[in-house]
């Protein structure tokens, strides 16, 4: 747990202008989503999905929280991530344009990233010891919020992965002591909901080979597998961060 929350405070302290000007960015993301809808706006907010979750990977795990034993495997975890949004990129899968149908509900996730300082705060924490806007659970927790507020036909893929994500988030509101981590797992569960239901919606009553229920079925078995190994590795190495 040490280590942990050292990484955290090392991570802190060297970035905290890039971590704001991250969370600048995607302020003006947001903004070109809603008041200047187009297929540069989407181009842009992939982009922008792209650059976090890249950030994730290489400065957040391959850099600052190198020392952790397990840290290899998250950041290619999150590298995966990232070649998913830009193979979306690149074949033009998601499509952002506002909707009304969950509006409430997305507004309210793309406000909880901020809620993550607030909440280690108000647990006695002080910074650099302190989650922030622009780590692995609030860069998803944002991702599922632009998701729900501005697609209709989710990439399902990359939803699969933020739901093993939150999975894994679990175990560490426990093991490292971070509470906050709840608020990721607690959004999860509808917003996946809200996904899977649409998805099925839309595709399962198209004739296909294989038929779309089966690869749905393989796709989720791969995920519950990712996260298996994902959960093994993160309990097998727990006690050398202690």
């Amino acid at each position: 747990m040490k280590t942990f929350w050292n990484t955290i405070a090392k991570y802190n302290t060297a970035t905290w202008p890039i971590q704001l000007l991250l969370v600048i960015s995607a302020v003006v993301v947001l903004y070109l989503l809603v008041k200047r809808p187009s297929r540069s706006s989407t181009i842009i907010a992939k982009s922008y999905l792209i650059l976090l979750y890249i950030w994730i990977a290489v400065a957040y795990y391959a850099i600052y929280c190198a020392e952790r034993s397990y840290s290899v495997l998250l950041s290619i975890y999150w590298g995966i991530l990232a070649l998913a949004w830009v193979k979306d990129l690149v074949e033009d899968d998601t499509q952002f344009a506002l909707r009304d149908k969950f509006k409430p509900f997305g507004v309210f996730v793309l406000i909880l990233p901020l809620m993550y300082p607030l909440a280690s705060i108000m647990r006695g924490l002080s910074f650099p010891y302190i989650t922030t806007p622009v780590m692995p659970c609030t860069v998803a927790i944002y991702t599922i919020g632009l998701l729900l507020l501005f697609t209709s036909r989710v990439n399902i893929f990359i939803v699969l992965l933020l739901l093993n994500w939150a999975m894994v988030g679990v175990t560490k509101t426990w093991f490292f002591g971070i509470p906050e981590d709840f608020i990721l797992v607690l959004t999860a569960i509808p917003a996946l909901y809200i996904f899977f239901r649409e998805y099925f919606a839309l595709d399962l009553h198209q004739d296909s080979k294989p038929q779309a229920k089966y690869i749905n079925a393989l796709l989720i078995l791969v995920c519950i597998g990712v996260c298996i190994a994902l959960c093994w590795a993160l309990f097998a190495q727990i006690s050398q961060d202690f």
